[in-house]
C-alpha cells in the first residue's frame, strides 16, 4: 500500500504542480473569453433553476449538486488550506468563477451528442460527444473506464472515508461498522433505480445547503472584525509567500495554487465532464438551458459554499491562531465550527449528508460509463460492486484516497478537454 501511496504522491506533484494547473486555466480562461464572458449570465442561471416549470431540469440539477457538493465543500477545503495555505482558498475560487464556462461548454456539448434510446429516452456524456462528436469510439470508451474508475474513487472512497472519520470521532463506532450502516443506506436507494436517486437529491441537496448555509454564516457573523484581515490575507498569500497561522505552514504561490485549483476541481468537476451525465436524459431542456443549469451547479458549489468554507477557516485562525494546533489537516472546518454552540455536531450531521448525497449521485454517474461499456444488464453488477467499494473506502486511509482522487481528476480531464478544444466551434453561447 506504501508503495502505491508514494507512486500517486509522485505523479500527483509531477501533473498538479505544472502541466494540469496550466491545462485547467488555460480552458477555463479560453471559454470564458470564446463563450462571451459566459459568467454574466449566472443571473439567468439562478432564474432558470429557481423556475419551478422545468421540474426535470430541477431534479437534473440537484442529482448534480448531490455528485458535487460532497466533502470538497468541508474537508477539501480544508486540506487545501492546510496543505496550501490562506491563499489556497483564492486559487479554489478563481477555480469555480472561471470553471463556470468550461462546465457550460461540456454540458453543452453532452446535450448536442446525446443519443436517443427506443423508448424515447436520452443518454448521454463525454464519451458519446467523443464517439459521435470527434468520431472516436476507442477514446469514449476510455473516458467511460475513467468514469466508472473515478465512481469508485471520486464519488465513492472519498466519501466513505470521511463519514467513516467523522462518525467514528462523534460516537466511537469502528470504521467496520459505519461502513456496514453506510453501506445499507446507499443501498436502500440506489438499487431502486434512476427515478429514486433523483427523487432523494431534489429533497435531500436543498435541505443540506441551507442547514450548512445558515451555520457558516451565523459563525462569520461571529467572525466580523476578522473577515476584512482574513480577505486581505487569503488574496496576498495567493500570490507571494506568507508566514504561518498557528500549526498551519504558510503557503507558497505554487502550493496555494496546486492544492486551491486541485480541490476546486475536486468539488465543482468541472473540467472533467461529470456534471453533464445529471442533464443528457433531460426531455425537457435545450442544450443551452441544460449548459446554465449546469454552471449555476458550480457557481453554488464553488463560487458559494467553497468561498463561505474558506473564509470561514481563515477568519476562525486569525480569531483564534491555537485552534490549528488540536486538529488535523482535514478538520479545520471543525476548528472554526467549535466556536459556535453545538457547531461541531452541525458540521458532523452536515458532512454526513453532503458525503450521503454524494455517494448517491455518483452512482448515478458511474452507472452511465457501464451502461455505456456494458449494456443495462450490467448495472445491478456495478451496483452490488460500488456499495463494496464504500465499505473499503470506510477503511481505507484518508490521505491515500486523497492521492487517488487527484489522479483520476487528472485522468478524466484531459480527454474532456481535448474533445472540447476539437468541438469548440460547436459551442454556442444562450442567444438571449
Amino acid at each position: 500500500m506504501s508503495f502505491l501511496y508514494d507512486f500517486l504522491s509522485l505523479s500527483n506533484r509531477f501533473l498538479w504542480n505544472g502541466p494540469l494547473l496550466v491545462l485547467l486555466l488555460f480552458t477555463h480562461i479560453f471559454f470564458t473569453i470564446r463563450l462571451g464572458f459566459i459568467q454574466r449570465r449566472i443571473p439567468a442561471a439562478l432564474r432558470l433553476s429557481a423556475a419551478g416549470e422545468k421540474k426535470q431540469g430541477l431534479r437534473s440539477l440537484t442529482t448534480a449538486l448531490a455528485a458535487t457538493l460532497g466533502t470538497g465543500n468541508i474537508v477539501g477545503v480544508s486540506s487545501a488550506v492546510a496543505l496550501g495555505g490562506p491563499g489556497a482558498v483564492f486559487w479554489c475560487w478563481i477555480t469555480g468563477l472561471l470553471g463556470m464556462a468550461t462546465a457550460y461548454a461540456e454540458c453543452y456539448l453532452c446535450m448536442r451528442y446525446r443519443q436517443k434510446n427506443k423508448d424515447g429516452s436520452f443518454r448521454g456524456g463525454i464519451m458519446y460527444v467523443l464517439e459521435h462528436g470527434i468520431k472516436n469510439k476507442t477514446a469514449g470508451k476510455l473516458y467511460a473506464i475513467l468514469l466508472l474508475v473515478a465512481s469508485f474513487g471520486i464519488g465513492c472512497s472519498t466519501q466513505a472515508g470521511t463519514v467513516t472519520e467523522t462518525v467514528s470521532s462523534l460516537t466511537g463506532l469502528a470504521p467496520a461498522v459505519t461502513g456496514l450502516l453506510l453501506v445499507f443506506a446507499v443501498g436502500y436507494v440506489i438499487l431502486h433505480g434512476s427515478t429514486a436517486i433523483t427523487k432523494l437529491c431534489s429533497i435531500l441537496v436543498p435541505a443540506m445547503a441551507c442547514l450548512y448555509l445558515f451555520a457558516c454564516l451565523v459563525i462569520l457573523i461571529l467572525n466580523h472584525a476578522y473577515l476584512i484581515p482574513a480577505l486581505r490575507l487569503i488574496i496576498t498569500s495567493a500570490f507571494t509567500p506568507t508566514a504561518a497561522i498557528g500549526g498551519i505552514a504558510g503557503g507558497s504561490f505554487l502550493f496555494s495554487a496546486r492544492y486551491g485549483i486541485a480541490r476546486g476541481l475536486f468539488t465543482n468537476e468541472a473540467g472533467l465532464g461529470t456534471a453533464p451525465l445529471a442533464f443528457s436524459g433531460d426531455k425537457e431542456s435545450s442544450p443551452e438551458k441544460a449548459a446554465l443549469l449546469s454552471m449555476s451547479a458550480v457557481f453554488w458549489d464553488t463560487v458559494i459554499l467553497c468561498a463561505l468554507t474558506g473564509i470561514l477557516i481563515v477568519s476562525s485562525l486569525l480569531r483564534n491562531p491555537s485552534l490549528a494546533d488540536s486538529y488535523t489537516a482535514t478538520t479545520l472546518t471543525s476548528a472554526a465550527f467549535s466556536l459556535l454552540p453545538f457547531g461541531e455536531l452541525i458540521l458532523s450531521v452536515s458532512l454526513v449528508a453532503f458525503a450521503y448525497a454524494t455517494l448517491i449521485g455518483w452512482s448515478y454517474f458511474g452507472a452511465q460509463g457501464v451502461q455505456y461499456l456494458f449494456g443495462d444488464q450490467s448495472l445491478k453488477t456495478y451496483r452490488l460492486c460500488y456499495l463494496g467499494m464504500i465499505f473499503i473506502g470506510s477503511v481505507l486511509s484518508l490521505p491515500l484516497i486523497w492521492e487517488m482522487t487527484d489522479f483520476i481528476n487528472a485522468c478524466m480531464a484531459i480527454p474532456n478537454i481535448f474533445a472540447l478544444f476539437l468541438l469548440r466551434q460547436k459551442i454556442l453561447p444562450p442567444k438571449n
